[in-house]
């Protein structure tokens, strides 16, 4: 007879902390190809792009990584016994 299968579980509030930080992990690399981006835009004299457009995409790029960083790690800053506690019933 096989064994039963073990469950784990895990806290909801240290299973989002996790993915947080997997996301986090990820935003660098996600950031750099997303910097690349313009470089892949068409470059013809009838369809081409402006400079400023691209200038702007990676200003508006860069002021979101910034935010989007500063939220997680605001959100990982909180310590779990701080937060409030669910009712179990």
């Amino acid at each position: 007879m096989a064994a039963p299968k073990k469950l784990t579980f895990l806290e909801r509030s240290s299973y989002r902390r996790r993915r947080i930080r997997d996301v986090m992990r990820v935003m660098p690399i996600a950031g750099l190809l997303l910097m690349f981006l313009p470089l892949l835009w068409p470059k013809g004299e009838g369809s081409g792009y402006f400079t400023s457009a691209a200038l702007i995409y990676l200003f508006v790029l860069w002021v979101a990584l910034i935010v989007i960083a500063g939220v997680l790690a605001r959100y990982l800053g909180i310590e779990p016994d701080s937060l409030p506690q669910q009712d179990k019933r």
